[in-house]
């Protein structure tokens, strides 16, 4: 077992792929640290986090893209697998509307870890997954962006045509699920 982190940059400046440092597997099944605050600290990811959510979605379910100017979001996935995409929404950024996609599953056990100015948004890939994020503010929906997941300007590549999405997500069609958020 390591008592490291590895911590990878990504394409985008001030987001990191993160491995947690413990990670377990034997005859009883698995045991994986997630969230260690020294060790984190250790590695240099000294945000304090406030709050943590989880999001139980079904296969080709679309969550986001959202996000806002104050919150740091440590994400992963618990259960099954999603595509992750995080995109630069700071109009100051030379990085503006720059994306990078990850891959996070039950068998990975990547992290990623998004600054403020950024959104992401994931796609369920399995029958079923578990979406959590630890986050540095409480939520406050009035102060958060959305971006289209299709909006032909990003263009943003997911692995499926015709996702679920809420309403809210979906400003280039008129079939959203309504009451999905």
């Amino acid at each position: 077992m390591s008592t490291q982190l590895n911590v990878q940059k990504t394409n985008l400046d001030g987001v990191l792929l993160i491995s947690p440092p413990t990670q377990f597997e034997d005859f009883r099944g698995r045991h994986v640290e997630l969230y260690n605050e020294k060790l984190y600290r250790e590695a240099g990811i000294d945000q304090h986090f406030c709050q943590d959510n989880i999001s139980v979605s079904n296969k080709n379910v679309l969550r986001g893209v959202h996000g806002d100017a104050e919150t740091w979001k440590l994400i992963s996935c618990l259960v099954g697998s999603l595509y992750l995409l995080v995109i630069n929404n700071d109009s100051k950024s030379a990085q503006y509307r720059k994306w990078q996609a990850f891959t996070l599953s039950e068998t990975n056990r990547s992290q990623v870890l998004v600054p403020p100015h950024f959104g992401n948004g994931h796609l369920v890939l399995s029958e079923q997954a578990v979406f959590a994020y630890k986050q540095t503010t409480y939520y406050n929906r009035a102060g958060q962006f959305t971006l289209y997941w299709n909006d032909p300007d990003l263009k943003l590549w997911w692995p499926v045509t015709d996702p679920i999405v809420s309403q809210r997500d979906d400003g280039y069609r008129t079939t959203a699920v309504k009451g999905v958020s």
